[in-house]
């Protein structure tokens, strides 16, 4: 039976945001991605919310090992909403948790590595590097005071994601269903955008009928512009549907058929 009672304390914050900076990345894999590292992080909270040996956290630890992917300096503000939703929701807010990190991960990862991984690594570090090869030490002192307030964030993060999580939970408890709904589609909006935007695939043939030659991406792109690429992902959907296939097997499949069909000429 889920312990509701437990309230997540500073040491609980202190082990999360160590866990988080150490070892986040750890179990990082194609198929997963960050997942693993995510079930780790918050591993030692979740049987102490749900109790060790419960079917609640069995039931939790398989949502937590699925597909996750996010900015290293902000997976910690999803984390922290999720186990405020889990604290007082138990095991009937895991449809709320998986919808909100599907829903939020896109974004953050966007978000985060914009700003924290090209951002402030490009402006200050050029200060600081301008300033270094000048022979002034102020430089080193910069580029050191931007990390440590990068990590300052990354850990004073958890506990506000968190708070502000419990008072999502208690305010706006009627409201989740809502939310949980708001959160996936944002996860199905950001998978058709990166479909459209990532995906570089064209038909490279062009076959010629008598004194015409047919340009087959030019006019696959006059009934609907970057058909090729959602076919692409709806032909990768219906290969991880099938059984005993993987997402590694998947890419492999990809890549062999894609060699293929560039070195015939058929796709670029």
């Amino acid at each position: 039976m889920t312990n509701s009672k437990y309230k997540l304390s500073k040491k609980d914050f202190s082990q999360i945001n160590r866990r988080s900076i150490f070892s986040f990345q750890s179990g990082w894999n194609y198929e997963r991605m960050q997942g693993s590292g995510y079930l780790y992080t918050i591993l030692p909270q979740l049987r102490k919310i749900y109790g060790d040996h419960t079917d609640e956290l069995k039931e939790m630890m398989e949502t937590h090992v699925q597909f996750f992917n996010t900015s290293n300096f902000l997976n910690t503000l999803v984390t922290g909403i999720d186990l405020a939703i889990e604290e007082n929701e138990g095991i009937k807010g895991k449809d709320t948790v998986a919808g909100i990190k599907a829903g939020l991960m896109g974004p953050f990862a966007a978000i985060g590595d914009s700003i924290f991984g090209a951002l402030i690594p490009t402006i200050f570090g050029a200060i600081a590097a301008n300033m270094a090869s000048q022979g002034n030490p102020i430089g080193l002192f910069i580029w050191i005071a931007v990390n440590i307030a990068i990590m300052v964030f990354r850990w004073k993060s958890l506990e506000v994601a968190y708070k502000e999580g419990v008072n999502l939970v208690t305010t706006m408890s009627e409201r989740l269903a809502a939310l949980t709904d708001a959160a996936t589609l944002m996860g199905v909006f950001m998978v058709g955008a990166l479909t459209a935007t990532m995906i570089n695939v064209e038909f490279a043939i062009s076959p010629t009928l008598g004194a015409v030659t047919v340009d087959i991406q030019n006019i696959i792109d006059q009934i609907l512009p970057g058909l090729l690429p959602a076919a692409i992902v709806g032909g990768i959907y219906w290969m991880l549907g099938r059984n005993k296939m993987t997402s590694t097997k998947a890419i492999f499949i990809v890549l062999v058929v894609c060699i293929a069909l560039s070195a015939l000429g058929i796709i670029q």
